[in-house]
């Protein structure tokens, strides 16, 4: 949908689709792929490019923002880091999660993520078990435990965050966990050029659950 409008260019995260990985990771390397990606656009195109991420994705693309001026508008659907103290994640759940991928239960790490991270509901995750993207998915679940644990460094707190001077439009599910709301207001509450937008009755994935939504509110930012 965006693409009738704008020319669009999807990532394939280090580790994810055809980008490869390497042996040791940080959330800082993903900050300087999407920066990389940003510079050479701009340099083809000759003007800074907007970026777009979802979730982890946004946290990457405000890293990225704070590392180029090629990066010219952010669009974050609750990539924010949560506060000092306040944590996304329940109890436990990473020991859950690596014992799937001891296993090699790609499935069930995704399902144990969407569920007690996200918040899906078991409507909303059967729903999306029918979703074309579902395989791609899973097939990737393997990077979730590390990107967990990458979202504590210092490098990816509010505080640094926050700093981001470009414009950003960070997008919030209506629906979504306390927490994504807490950390997106807070955020925005840093940012000197931030914007929320809230779709009501969306969760943490309105881009599957309310395509229409979720473009109108892009491009009302971008223009």
């Amino acid at each position: 949908m965006l693409a009738e409008t704008h020319s669009v260019h999807a990532i394939d995260r280090r580790g994810r689709g055809a980008s490869g990985d390497a042996s040791e990771y940080s959330i800082e390397q993903e900050f300087e792929d999407v920066a990389a990606v940003a510079m050479a656009l701009a340099n083809e195109s000759g003007r800074p490019i907007d970026v777009m991420g979802h979730s982890y994705g946004g946290r990457c693309a405000l890293g990225a923002a704070l590392r180029t001026d090629a990066l010219r508008r952010v669009v974050s659907y609750e990539g924010a880091p949560a506060a000092a103290g306040v944590s996304y994640h329940p109890a436990g759940v990473e020991e859950r999660l690596r014992h799937h991928l001891a296993a090699n239960d790609l499935e069930g790490v995704l399902v144990t993520f969407m569920r007690e991270v996200v918040g899906m509901s078991e409507d909303d995750l059967q729903a999306y078990r029918r979703d074309p993207i579902w395989p791609i998915r899973v097939a990737a679940a393997s990077t979730i435990p590390r990107e967990l644990d990458a979202e504590a460094d210092a490098s990816a707190s509010i505080e640094r965050l926050g700093r981001v001077a470009q414009p950003v439009l960070q997008i919030l599910g209506g629906s979504s966990l306390p927490v994504f709301r807490d950390a997106t207001l807070a955020l925005g509450e840093r940012l000197v050029n931030g914007r929320v937008v809230v779709i009501a009755g969306a969760r943490h994935a309105a881009h599957h659950t309310h395509p229409a939504a979720t473009v109108e509110a892009v491009l009302g930012f971008l223009g």
